[in-house]
């Protein structure tokens, strides 16, 4: 799996954090944006491992593969 998303969660954290601390509030909100975007892009990774799974056990049931 690719790291970009959790790459993207804690660098967005990290954001979050400095606002808070600075009472930046559009740090924050940045922050906040760019965890969710790195939480979308892992479920999205997670989910096209899963159907490249599933293509290749199915490929393997019509080889005639276990």
């Amino acid at each position: 799996m690719a790291d970009g998303g959790l790459f993207d969660k804690i660098e967005g954290k990290a954001k979050e954090v400095a606002g808070k601390v600075t009472g930046d509030k559009d740090l924050e909100a940045e922050g906040k944006l760019e965890a969710l975007e790195g939480k979308a892009k892992e479920i999205a990774e997670d989910a096209k491992a899963g159907i490249k799974a599933a293509g290749e056990r199915i490929k393997d049931i019509f080889d005639g593969d276990k």
